[in-house]
């Protein structure tokens, strides 16, 4: 069996279709799911590691570690492997590495996923783009090669079922570097309609991102989508590596997702 943490979210739901599809069993965690659990009360997550093979450890926002005791709690209960799911912000030295020093350091076989800015962030335009057509985001003409959620969920899976990719920490992008601009546009085409780009001070997004995320991540978060260094513009071959396919591109994502902008 294989417990899959955050399993209601954008990377948890198809990762639970996918090992499913695979054949297997699997247990969903989330906070106010089916099978509650806390990433943060190591109590609550002694139940779902009982009987279980495999973690896949997606993080909450708001967790602050430690680490190491829901790793010996999952450990102690028969846990061999685990798959953390980090952040391409980790590589570049923008994010701290103590989570993925936790894993490697747990005695348990391991494999981390370092992925760059996800598609799925587009939701956050979602109202604007149903009420006015329009996608209100700064740095405009920046490009970064964003990645689906869904091929994240497919690493993530293969990840789990196969021994060989214990040990390894792969950077996962999408095919290609895409601006906001370009991904109004890709909504647009999606929707068969234009979608207008109206650009944002850093001063106007910052004070946006305050009211969900601490000062210094808000920081951190527009460096990366108003100046990127170059690893964070580097298209990576790890997804195609992994799933012998190419990683999908953002007008794909968008093309599924159409309905939620109508």
């Amino acid at each position: 069996m294989i417990v899959v943490t955050g399993a209601t979210g954008n990377i948890g739901r198809p990762l639970v279709q996918s090992l499913t599809a695979a054949g297997e069993e699997v247990r969903a965690v989330s906070r106010r799911g089916p099978f509650a659990g806390d990433l943060s009360d190591v109590s609550t997550m002694r139940p779902a590691f009982e009987g279980a093979s495999a973690v896949f450890l997606l993080l909450p926002g708001d967790f602050r570690g430690p680490l190491e005791p829901m790793l010996a709690s999952a450990g102690e209960a028969g846990v061999a492997r685990v798959v953390l799911l980090s952040s391409q912000g980790v590589g570049t030295g923008r994010h701290p590495a103590f989570f993925e020093e936790a894993v490697q350091g747990s005695g348990l076989q391991w494999t981390v996923l370092r992925p760059a800015g996800f598609a799925s962030n587009a939701f956050q335009w979602a109202e604007s783009v149903r009420s006015a057509r329009e996608v209100v985001a700064p740095f405009g003409d920046v490009a970064l090669p964003v990645i689906d959620p869904s091929d994240i969920a497919e690493v993530a899976a293969a990840a789990l079922l196969d021994n060989a990719h214990a040990g390894r920490t792969y950077e996962l992008t999408g095919p290609s570097l895409v601006t906001p601009r370009d991904q109004a546009a890709a909504i647009g085409e999606a929707l068969g309609e234009p979608v207008r780009f109206v650009p944002q001070t850093r001063e106007e997004a910052r004070s946006l991102l305050l009211g969900f995320m601490p000062p210094e991540i808000a920081d951190s978060t527009l460096d990366i989508l108003g100046a990127p260094v170059p690893a964070e513009q580097r298209v990576s071959p790890d997804v195609a590596q992994v799933l012998g396919r190419p990683p999908r591109p953002f007008t794909e994502w968008a093309a599924r997702n159409a309905v939620a902008f109508k």
